[in-house]
């Protein structure tokens, strides 16, 4: 995934536009990166509106899209603005040629004009879901997750989640470690899965010194070895097992032994990718115990073995780091929501 194109036309958020500028566009304090390009692509010429009073002319026509790795479409201000049908054209067009395509927020309402989401899942911002739901039938609206995605074709919900889809693409197809030396210069949280609730009840946490729940996870993460249970995790935060599941969900929108896994399954990628470790010492070292359990856990998250895995990310500049990375890239997130 080296070329992105943004599209872009009359009425496209601000924020959602930035935040493709932001992931995919090269920065002096990303050294090492791949050399992405990110093609801003709309009617040729036209000087369009985004929201918040901001003009853009687009660096590329339509017909640009057919040529990237990946099309993301920002959300719009307004889904019941109608939309160029040149546009809903070009986005069919790229994705009979292969590209992927990503919406973020509110623009899943453009892939489904294009008819791209019918028969699929998607999700958007949950308070436009029963909008998307109600003008598309053929869609299946998932407002209870924050992205999910299946042959090629990717939704997010709102805001925040569209940083999550964007840092998710460039995870499968570069690695775990590009995409956190991306979330680190965005100072956002580098790995959010997609099965993770839209809306948490209390989503700021205070600082791990007064707040339970953040010691115990702060502990947890520090010893992925131990045989951690939910009456364990309950101990570390000094409450009883049931209050514990219930605030957990509560703080971070999905249970304590399903990030428990994601958790681990995250530490195994980046140990495959910077280091020298056998995967049998990586699975131990994970929580695992050994190489046979991590492989299935690995696979329903990441789309492929670990060793396919460690093969493709220690070469991702070479091609078949890009075999390995379409692979992986091609993994559904709603298996992330029944695990």
């Amino acid at each position: 995934m080296r070329t992105v194109g943004c599209l872009i036309f009359d009425g496209v958020r601000a924020f959602d536009y930035a935040v493709i500028g932001e992931v995919w566009a090269n920065r002096a304090t990303r050294p090492g990166l791949p050399p992405f390009e990110l093609r801003v692509c709309g009617a040729e010429g036209a000087r369009l509106r985004l929201g918040g009073g901001l003009e853009r002319v687009p660096d590329f026509g339509l017909d640009a899209l057919a040529d990237c790795d990946v099309v993301v479409v920002p959300g719009m201000e307004d889904v019941r603005e109608q939309r160029d049908p040149a546009v809903l054209d070009a986005l069919r067009a790229a994705h009979a040629q292969g590209v992927t395509v990503a919406s973020l927020c509110a623009g899943a309402f453009v892939l489904a004009e294009a008819g791209l989401l019918d028969g699929r899942t998607a999700t958007t911002h949950w308070a436009l879901a029963a909008e998307l739901a109600r003008r598309h039938p053929a869609v299946d609206v998932r407002p209870e997750v924050l992205f999910t995605g299946e042959e090629g074709i990717w939704t997010s919900a709102g805001v925040a989640a569209g940083i999550d889809l964007c840092l998710h693409l460039v995870r499968a197809a570069h690695g775990q470690q590009v995409a956190a030396v991306i979330a680190r210069a965005m100072v956002t949280a580098p790995f959010r899965t997609g099965g993770q609730a839209q809306f948490i009840p209390s989503p700021v946490p205070e600082a791990a010194v007064d707040d339970p729940l953040a010691r115990a996870r702060a502990e947890i993460l520090a010893a992925l070895d131990t045989p951690w249970t939910v009456r364990r995790m309950a101990g570390v935060a000094l409450m009883s097992e049931r209050s514990f599941a219930r605030r957990f969900v509560e703080a971070t929108g999905t249970t304590p032994l399903r990030w428990l896994l994601e958790q681990r399954v995250l530490t195994a990628q980046r140990l495959l990718e910077e280091t020298d470790l056998p995967v049998d010492a990586v699975a131990v070292r994970c929580g695992f115990g050994s190489a046979v359990s991590l492989r299935p856990a690995f696979v329903s998250r990441v789309g492929v073995a670990p060793r396919e895995y460690r093969r493709a990310f220690r070469g991702r500049e070479s091609g078949a780091g890009q075999a390995g990375a379409r692979q992986a890239g091609g993994q559904d997130v709603r298996r992330e929501a029944r695990a």
